[in-house]
């Protein structure tokens, strides 16, 4: 276990820490750097790893039907306990969003391609949890902040902009039909893609950087009892429920302990809904995240 936090979860923290630092000394942007991160580098980097992947129609719809019993069960859990602890409306969004919603890009992309060492096959599976992360982030997740039915209309026209989307069916539609892209094409998509990590880490260190704590403690350690350790636990539930075994097991019971996305602090502060729970969370979770990831990896080498 100690291997496995030295060898994945220190490179990807000494990363983030970068980030800190860099972001404390020239405060950057990062309304701008995360906008880079979501409309250029996520949008090239999903379209190369899933058109050069030896790729499957099974692979794809096996992660779908684990990713979407995965955050219904979550959802319910969530909201059960949202009731029973009487949340306000407005924590309640933003508590069953930070379950809901993981690092499956900033944090979750690096730490797969430590664990599976570059591996294209175990990437593929990842970049498939990311993309559907970010559509079910920018479509529910700003649907459950909204309270007024005129702002919902722009939350689904917003959701038809995202780049993602559009990568991930251009992706996955040229490989399948065997569609030689253009050496001009590939070569700037293969420059993106390998700025990913790198630029992920340090984009996230610097949103890390600007996050405070500063009250509804209770909340976040609830929250993060669900999604460092309960949501491990349900996704290998459901991985055995649906006899997944070997690299796809593996790569999706990792991707599951992710902490929360920074995109979930994002959106509660652009609609103004508990934007300080949502970055206690977001911060928490990303730190305590170094103990439990680790565990999880350790785990899942010695079923997988």
């Amino acid at each position: 276990m100690i291997g496995v936090f030295v060898d994945i979860i220190v490179p990807v923290f000494i990363l983030i820490g970068i980030g800190v630092v860099l972001h404390r000394i020239f405060h950057f942007d990062l309304y701008t750097l995360a906008k880079v991160n979501i409309y250029f580098v996520v949008p090239g980097f999903i379209f190369l790893k899933l058109y050069e992947t030896a790729f499957s129609l099974s692979l794809f719809l096996s992660v779908l039907w684990f990713f979407l019993i995965l955050i219904i069960v979550l959802y319910f859990i969530s909201a059960g306990i949202s009731r029973l602890f009487r949340y306000s409306k407005s924590v309640r969004a933003t508590f069953t969003n930070s379950i809901l919603f993981y690092n499956s890009g900033n944090y979750g992309v690096p730490v797969n391609d430590l664990v599976f060492k570059h591996d294209p096959f175990a990437m593929s599976i990842q970049v498939i949890i990311l993309t559907f992360q970010n559509i079910l982030t920018f479509s529910w997740g700003i649907f459950a902040l909204k309270t007024v039915e005129g702002n919902k209309l722009s939350a689904v026209v917003g959701y038809f902009k995202m780049p993602v989307l559009y990568a991930m069916i251009l992706g996955i539609g040229f490989n399948l039909l065997n569609v030689d892209v253009p050496e001009f094409v590939l070569i700037p998509a293969n420059y993106i893609a390998d700025a990913m990590v790198a630029l992920a880490l340090v984009t996230l260190g610097a949103q890390v950087a600007q996050l405070r704590f500063a009250k509804n403690l209770s909340v976040v350690y609830v929250s993060l009892i669900l999604r460092l350790i309960m949501g491990p636990a349900i996704a290998l539930a459901i991985i055995y429920l649906l006899s997944l075994d070997g690299v796809i097991a593996k790569a999706l019971l990792i991707s599951s302990a992710m902490p929360t996305a920074v995109n979930s602090a994002i959106i509660a502060q652009e609609y103004e809904n508990e934007p300080e729970l949502a970055a206690q969370i977001v911060l928490a979770s990303t730190v305590f995240s170094m103990v439990t990831v680790t565990v999880v990896i350790s785990v899942s080498r010695l079923l997988f």
